[in-house]
């Protein structure tokens, strides 16, 4: 849910989406009104000025760094207590959990901690109450990280976890032979395809498995050439060529093998390893992967730096991860809730989200600060990167859009289709979608 494996938005995915509706035909039948259709019963909403014990519902916190939060708010909230509500590790079954309760309208959890890309449909499905602003510290956040949590023109998460994309480098190879990190996707290229095979090495690795993370890393690139899939006002845009060339890149690396054709199989932790053992020159991962190569003992540690994605004239456009905190619309005790997350969101506990968890957390202050930055030298590379980044599609229908867009753009990374024959068969399908 934070773009974290095993506990990233991207674990899993594949899967969720085929169970949410059955895939996308269901939809392709009846468009926007057909998901709809699908939101299910209403039911009674909770008490929004109810004060009293909460829970947090929360994917697997596998560093363990959500107990000492809520200790310290239990300390100072006796008699409105909060029990952390670990569910698995992936997020499919994260998802189905959450949706199993709220679409009953079961009142156990009170707040979510959801994946950024399960705002619209959260809210959409009715499952969250919708937020007033003004009763949050907004303004000390990150800009983009903010419109994750809105949908149609309203708040319904607060963002609790930020993330962007990085391009890790060897900078012992790259040393070695005079070169900069590259900022353009010419000059990745070329260092991919000519230094990294005189050092044995793989040149460039992503996520390219098709799954959300190619869903993700295609976006990227689409981006990055000044495309999209989805315009201002919801319209279908991703049959341009800006977004041919986007993805043409990427199937030109794995044509001329610079991407090397084991990736088409790789998701987040497969890159990883294969960087951290010492296998490839390029990687695009999330910023996660920092303290795993960086530990002492990794083949890699001291022998890597981070920059922001290139694209292909200068800097890229990233994609944004993370996860936002929201108030199930059912929850009996959702004053109590909202404070709870203003506790969460507060300099001094997203301080101890990066140091105890982690994890990039929401506030600009911390990627400045010169106690931080000293303990995480990659945190002024993220800042960039996150305002470069972008929100993906705000639709509920966002699991479904992906499914289509990362089953499309692996035909076309794969070299089994080409862009041509590809977008406008996906222009139609994401209309299907989104109505």
């Amino acid at each position: 849910m934070a773009d974290r494996p095993p506990t990233g938005p991207h674990a899993g995915r594949r899967r969720v989406t085929r169970a949410l509706v059955g895939g996308a035909a269901v939809l392709a039948a009846g468009g926007a009104s057909a998901w709809y259709g699908l939101a299910g019963r209403s039911h009674a909403a909770g008490d929004p000025q109810g004060v009293g014990p909460v829970t947090l519902a929360t994917g697997r916190d596998t560093t363990h760094y959500l107990g000492g939060l809520l200790a310290d708010w239990n300390a100072e909230h006796p008699d409105q207590p909060a029990e952390l509500v670990e569910l698995p590790a992936a997020a499919d079954e994260v998802h189905a959990q959450l949706a199993g309760e709220l679409s009953a309208g079961g009142s156990r959890f009170d707040v979510l901690n959801i994946d950024v890309v399960w705002t619209a449909e959260f809210a959409a499905r009715r499952w969250t109450a919708a937020l007033d602003e003004a009763e949050f510290a907004l303004d000390g956040l990150l800009p983009p990280v903010v419109g994750t949590g809105r949908y149609d023109g309203r708040l319904y998460a607060v963002p609790f976890v930020a993330n962007a994309a990085l391009l890790y480098y060897r900078s012992d190879v790259l040393a070695a032979a005079g070169e900069q990190p590259p900022t353009t996707w010419d000059e990745l290229a070329r260092q991919a395809r000519t230094l990294a095979p005189a050092h044995g090495l793989g040149g460039y690795a992503g996520q390219l498995s098709p799954y959300e993370g190619l869903a993700v890393n295609a976006l990227e690139a689409i981006r990055s050439a000044g495309g999209d899939l989805l315009a201002g006002d919801g319209s279908v845009v991703v049959d341009s060529p800006q977004a041919r060339a986007g993805l043409e890149f990427l199937a030109g690396g794995v044509r001329d093998r610079w991407i090397p054709p084991e990736v088409l199989g790789y998701q987040e932790e497969e890159s990883r390893a294969a960087f951290e053992r010492g296998g490839l020159l390029f990687l695009r991962n999330w910023p996660y992967v920092y303290h795993e190569v960086a530990t002492a003992g990794s083949p890699m540690a001291g022998r890597f730096g981070v920059v922001p994605l290139p694209g292909p004239h200068g800097p890229g456009s990233g994609v944004l991860g993370g996860s936002g905190l929201a108030v199930s619309r059912f929850s009996r005790h959702q004053r109590t809730a909202r404070a709870l997350i203003g506790y969460l969101t507060s300099r001094r506990a997203q301080s101890r989200v990066l140091t105890d968890g982690g994890l990039p957390p929401v506030r600009a202050d911390l990627y400045t600060d010169p106690e931080l930055t000293a303990r995480f030298p990659y945190l002024p590379v993220l800042r960039t990167a996150i305002l470069a980044a972008g929100a993906r599609p705000s639709v509920p229908q966002y699991q479904q859009l992906s499914l289509a867009f990362s089953e499309s753009a692996f035909e076309v990374v794969s070299g089994r289709r080409s862009a041509d024959a590809a977008l406008p068969r996906l222009a139609a399908d994401l209309r299907a979608i989104v109505g």
